[in-house]
């Protein structure tokens, strides 16, 4: 690959990164009682608690529902990264990125 063909993949995955950047993903958890926001690069932008539908003398269940919530968020933003990333893959390995 020479260095001008480098550059331009280079530059294909910095446009990819930063479009994973403004990539938000929403996931709900307890019929909306948590809801988290992440970036589609697993930074996690929100964490919202609706307080009418929590159970203070359960927050064992808030803790499962944030746990699960964020859980999900990250794997879904896993799975698009990887998805937009895939077409570089074999490429980057030849940069020795």
């Amino acid at each position: 690959m020479s260095r001008f063909d480098q550059a331009k993949m280079l530059m294909k995955v910095k446009k990819v990164q930063k479009e994973l950047q403004k990539e938000i993903i929403t996931v709900e958890t307890g019929d909306g009682a948590v809801k988290v926001e992440i970036t589609g690069e697993q930074k996690i932008k929100h964490v919202k608690i609706d307080p009418e539908m929590i159970d203070l003398e359960d927050i064992a269940q808030l803790e499962h529902w944030i746990e699960d919530a964020i859980k999900d968020a990250l794997s879904q933003s896993q799975k698009i990264a990887a998805e937009k990333m895939q077409p570089f893959m074999g490429a980057l390995g030849d940069l020795g990125l």
